[in-house]
């Protein structure tokens, strides 16, 4: 589990370690620091889309656009209205994104990051159409099989084959008995 410390540590870092084309983001993560009941409900996640209340914030040695602040469907670039509203409402959950260089290599980035809820219902969602894919592929080999056992029949009856006609007959009799189980 990810303390407040932790958080309020990553955060120190990042300020010592990164700029702002905004400087004003440097004051706000510097207010983030100064209040535990806030870095209770701050999460550090990847992706920021489909979230409550969010901000994606860049570091000057990325192209990206400098800060935005989303909460209902509704964006600013504004650091102060993000300010204003996470003061105001300091109970609700802030999910923050981070686009800064090496990234993905950063460990101290990597300890503080989580998974925030719809990527874990994404997940399950995932894990649940696979286990349904991989039933309707199951199914449509058994269908496969059982006519090709039909056809290999009909034709060892054509061609009089009597112990390869048992051999396949109980082999579509196993096939059906697992299609009831």
């Amino acid at each position: 589990m990810i303390t407040t410390g932790d958080k309020k540590e990553f955060i120190r870092w990042f300020l010592d370690t990164y700029s702002f084309v905004k400087k004003e983001v440097a004051w706000l993560l510097t207010y983030l620091t100064s209040d535990e009941k806030l870095l209770k409900n701050i999460h550090f996640v990847e992706d920021i889309h489909n979230l409550p209340k969010a901000i994606l914030i860049s570091t000057d040695c990325v192209t990206a656009t400098p800060f935005k602040f989303y909460k209902n469907n509704r964006v600013t670039p504004d650091v102060e209205s993000a300010f204003l509203d996470i003061r105001s409402n300091p109970e609700e959950e802030l999910y923050i994104g981070l686009l800064f260089k090496d990234r993905d290599a950063s460990l101290e980035y990597a300890a503080v990051l989580e998974v925030y809820p719809m990527e874990k219902q994404n997940l399950m969602k995932d894990t649940l159409l696979e286990l349904l894919a991989e039933l309707v592929l199951d199914q449509s080999v058994r269908e496969f099989n059982k006519k090709q056992l039909y056809r290999l029949i009909d034709d060892t009856l054509q061609n009089g084959n009597k112990e390869r006609f048992i051999e396949l007959t109980n082999l579509l009799n196993g096939l059906l008995e697992l299609e009831k189980a």
